[in-house]
């Protein structure tokens, strides 16, 4: 009885989001800028209120959110669309972070592997930073990030907090655009400037990437060879990563043995293929360690915390004399 106490009200919400989430993707095409003016306009000065309870309730189903940052310009103006489209982005983010931590919080802990474990890992290590770059760089979907959040660790008002701040230069630029279309249809011919800073906002956002990158620093943790070499003689789980090509790994170098290989070029196509054999920690391993410190990053980027790349490579491995194989292993 206590089981079905417990379980029965999450079947439940889970049953009511994902059908609302359907019934949504169903009918996207329904969904404009108009319809929603349209409607909104019956409320009079409860509009605002209105248009950030279906801002929020958009985002937890899915809604498109181009659909309301650019109608909030379009309806609002500039400054009260910012404020009205940040609250309900925050709001409904927060929402969905706490439907996901209360239908599967407990159990993704107990249960969770591969590499969904390694992103809940680096996001937990990164804490409200991690937040900060997912939303300021908009490279992972706006909607399903809020509920992958909820099933980390992440305190819910760090989360809320940062998702509120850092979320502010995206709200803005979108709905100077939003409000940039409607002058434009108007006829002010100072729409064009307004489109344009919006455009450069946006632009700006695409080069966070690099510019976080930098203020960061080079965060590459380095292991060398002897180290290298002790940890495989421990019963705690390692995997070597050797990311040059199969040519170069059954070369004249050889490869450690035991190795797991997947050239640098084809990494981040099939991390979703082999993240099952990525177990433990991660030292990636090249000839020198270019490449390898390339891999590195990119494997950090998409949540794998604990990575290190061997210093020196195959060159310095074999100058030290340690154990090689030539014979080739599938990856």
């Amino acid at each position: 009885m206590m089981f079905r106490k417990s379980v029965l009200p999450r079947l439940v919400l889970l049953a009511v989001v994902a059908g609302a989430i359907a019934l949504v993707t169903l009918n996207r095409d329904k969904l404009n800028p108009d319809a929603l003016d349209a409607w909104l306009s019956d409320f009079g000065i409860w509009a605002p209120v209105v248009y950030v309870g279906l801002y929020a309730l958009g985002t937890v189903v899915f809604a498109p959110g181009s659909l309301f940052a650019l109608a909030g310009g379009a309806m609002f103006g500039p400054v009260l669309g910012t404020f009205l489209n940040l609250l309900g982005a925050t709001i409904g983010a927060s929402i969905a972070f706490l439907i996901a931590r209360y239908l599967a919080g407990d159990w993704v802990a107990e249960k969770t592997g591969g590499r969904l474990k390694r992103m809940i890992t680096g996001v937990e290590n990164e804490g409200w930073r991690f937040v900060a770059f997912v939303r300021l760089v908009p490279v992972f979907p706006f909607n399903l990030s809020n509920y992958a959040f909820g099933l980390t660790r992440i305190p819910f008002v760090s989360y809320m907090v940062t998702s509120f701040i850092t979320m502010a230069p995206g709200a803005l630029a979108y709905t100077w655009l939003g409000y940039a279309g409607r002058e434009a249809l108007g006829g002010n011919a100072s729409a064009i400037r307004y489109g344009l800073l919006a455009l450069g906002l946006l632009a700006a956002i695409a080069f966070l990437p690099r510019i976080i990158k930098r203020l960061r620093g080079d965060d590459t943790a380095w292991i060398d060879a002897p180290t290298t070499r002790a940890r495989l003689a421990e019963p705690a789980r390692l995997t070597i990563l050797d990311v040059r090509g199969a040519d170069e790994f059954t070369g004249p170098h050889g490869h450690i043995p035991g190795a797991l290989n997947i050239p640098l070029e084809e990494l981040e196509t099939r991390l979703d293929a082999v993240v099952a054999d990525l177990t433990g920690d991660v030292i990636t391993v090249c000839r020198t360690d270019r490449r390898s410190a390339s891999a590195a990053r990119l494997l950090q980027d998409v949540g794998f915390a604990d990575v290190k790349v061997l210093k020196g490579g195959m060159v310095e491995w074999n100058a030290l004399g340690f154990e090689t194989e030539t014979r080739h292993q599938a990856a």
